[in-house]
């Protein structure tokens, strides 16, 4: 009976144990030091970060106007990066159709939107006018964290703020490739697609401008104190097929050379027969002077020294006629010295000199 009565009663033990209330747990203002922000944490629901509303640009650019998804904001290394970045994939032009850009360049929405306006309007135009569409951009550089020109130490490039763009060459439907630095595309062609990014974009640099662009175009955004623009982008002429080797040569009409003295050369037997007949009142040019070149064998004596028979006829009072004709080859005339005047000698040796 005693263990009827037990078993009976068990389940009724349990049923009130568990109605049994516990008690509540202790307030965070009673909690024990240190435990206040566990607790609160543990109590308190966590609340789903908000997403940032879009900007103007990017509800503006739509799947219609370019095929661009926003990126994540991209903060460092240093002042790199930005936020409201897309990837430019392709632009949609007004016939629906896209032209890729290979690779897809990260760019922030301002810069993107301005690279397909400056496609849809006026590279669609200038393709129009030579009978075709574009259908690719080839993209050279986008986002990059370096600075200017990849120069050490250099200032932050917009390719690190992911505000530029370099540009290589514009793709045509039929196959044609535009590349804008080429030197062989015609020159207005090239100078239309200058004009047209020059107003467009805040930086425009190519060949000419510092030598890191001569095989690419730079665009930019950068912002400027009272709106200054850079437009650098020279349009060369194509190169000769065959440089001169020698210069051309000179008409026989033309007048006798000169030289550096202003002197007139005398002009070959034709050209100065050319020149009479063709000016008949062209004085004629007397040839230079021969020069008499003494013989080598000759030994020439020293004009500065007197020569011995010199000497002896001046002592004599004879003349070197007298004798014969000189034998002095040099033309300078001797050198004559200053006799030591008697006045400025001892007495005792005045009679000797005399």
């Amino acid at each position: 009976m005693v263990v009827f009565a037990a078993v009976v009663m068990m389940p009724a033990a349990v049923s009130a144990a568990t109605r049994i209330p516990l008690p509540q747990p202790r307030p965070a203002a009673l909690a024990p030091a240190g435990q206040e922000g566990r607790q609160a944490s543990e109590t308190a629901p966590t609340m789903p970060e908000m997403p940032t509303a879009p900007s103007a640009c990017r509800l503006a650019l739509t799947d219609a106007v370019a095929i661009a998804p926003s990126v994540p904001a991209i903060t460092g290394p240093g002042a790199c990066g930005g936020d409201d970045l897309v990837r430019l994939e392709a632009v949609v032009l007004a016939d629906r159709s896209r032209v890729p850009v290979k690779p897809a360049a990260t760019l922030r929405c301002s810069m993107a939107s301005a690279i397909a306006d400056w496609i849809r309007t006026d590279m669609a135009s200038l393709a129009e006018g030579l009978g075709s569409r574009v259908s690719e951009l080839d993209n050279f550089d986008s986002f990059e964290c370096r600075g200017r020109n990849r120069v050490a130490g250099a200032k932050l490039s917009e390719h690190g703020r992911a505000n530029a763009l370099d540009i290589r060459a514009i793709r045509l439907a039929n196959g044609r490739t535009i590349a804008l630095t080429d030197r062989n595309v015609p020159h207005e062609l090239r100078e239309t697609m200058m004009k047209s990014a020059c107003m467009r974009f805040m930086t425009v640099l190519g060949p000419g401008s510092d030598g890191y662009h001569e095989d690419h175009i730079h665009l930019d955004l950068a912002e400027r104190r009272n709106g200054y623009r850079i437009c650098q982008w020279a349009i060369h002429d194509p190169m000769p097929v065959v440089a001169p080797l020698l210069p051309a040569e000179r008409p026989t009409e033309a007048s006798p050379r000169e030289t550096v003295k202003g002197k007139a050369l005398e002009a070959p037997p034709e050209h100065a027969a050319a020149s009479r007949a063709a000016s008949p009142r062209a004085v004629p040019v007397a040839s230079p002077p021969a020069q008499v070149v003494p013989d080598a064998r000759k030994v020439v004596p020293d004009p500065r020294k007197r020569p011995a028979a010199a000497d002896a006829a001046g002592k004599t009072g004879s003349s070197p006629s007298a004798s014969g004709p000189s034998t002095r080859l040099s033309t300078a005339k001797p050198v004559k010295r200053k006799r030591r005047r008697h006045s400025d000698m001892p007495l005792f040796l005045r009679p000797l000199f005399d």
